[in-house]
């Protein structure tokens, strides 16, 4: 086991401690974690009954965090840790979820948040690809199929949230649950192979590891389940709303 998977691996099981000992615990009034997620049987068809989200909490989301930033690029294999990319630039290297800073000009508040892939219920993104390579799962997960891209990059124009990258270079260090080719696009995949297993997102896993408790995943569709209970309870945003996107990730403190 090298020492990126035992870091990862060590975060599981702490994130899993974690929970197990905060399980009924209130998040917020009214708001229980109960649960996150349950494995889908790999027999059994995505269904369009469940409808996985994020809740980012921004007044939990401390500037110069990037734990969640550096949870992906583990989990996933690009960025910091990885060998690949090495002759590109940084506006041209991957880029799954990154720290975004908002200021107000006229106050001068300020504040950070993740940026990743919105997971729309509408994706743009999916609308101009010429080759159905970027589409929507029936749960709401969007993603990209490596082995049809052709890496025309309307769906980096067409997205709104700018959280698409593409693949310059040949790329030899992967992960085998998240392929990544040259001349293709990629974006964060709300850590599919590990939602389907049961699990939480890295990013969401390594933020409760480390006792942020900014992220909140789940199914939307569930009203028993924290996250709907926290979007029906209290104020959230989806960033560009008046493009009625309707994103899977939403936003409190904003």
């Amino acid at each position: 086991m090298n020492e990126t998977s035992e870091h990862t691996d060590l975060n599981r099981r702490e994130f899993l401690t974690r929970s197990a000992a905060t399980a009924g615990v209130a998040l917020a009034p009214g708001v229980m974690l109960y649960s996150v997620a349950q494995a889908r049987p790999a027999d059994e068809p995505v269904s369009s009954a469940v409808r996985w989200g994020l809740l980012i909490d921004t007044n939990k989301c401390a500037s110069g965090c990037s734990d969640c930033v550096s949870a992906c690029e583990r989990e996933n294999g690009w960025g910091t840790g990885s060998t690949d990319e090495s002759h590109s630039d940084a506006t041209q290297k991957a880029q799954w979820i990154r720290k975004v800073e908002v200021k107000n000009t006229e106050t001068g508040h300020a504040f950070t948040l993740p940026m990743m892939c919105q997971h729309c219920e509408n994706p743009p993104c999916a609308d101009v690809c010429p080759t159905g390579a970027s589409f929507r799962r029936d749960d709401g997960i969007v993603l990209v199929d490596k082995h049809i891209c052709i890496g025309c990059r309307y769906c980096m124009m067409a997205c709104p949230y700018k959280a698409r990258s593409f693949v310059h270079e040949t790329l030899s260090d992967q992960k085998p649950y998240a392929p990544r080719g040259k001349g293709t696009v990629e974006s964060c995949t709300l850590c599919v192979h590990r939602v389907d297993a049961g699990d939480s997102p890295a990013c969401v896993e390594a933020c409760t590891a480390e006792n942020h408790n900014a992220m909140l995943f789940g199914d939307l569709n569930d009203p028993a389940s924290p996250i709907a209970k926290t979007v029906a309870t209290y104020a959230t945003t989806q960033i560009r709303a008046d493009l009625n996107l309707n994103p899977g990730v939403r936003y409190q403190g904003i």
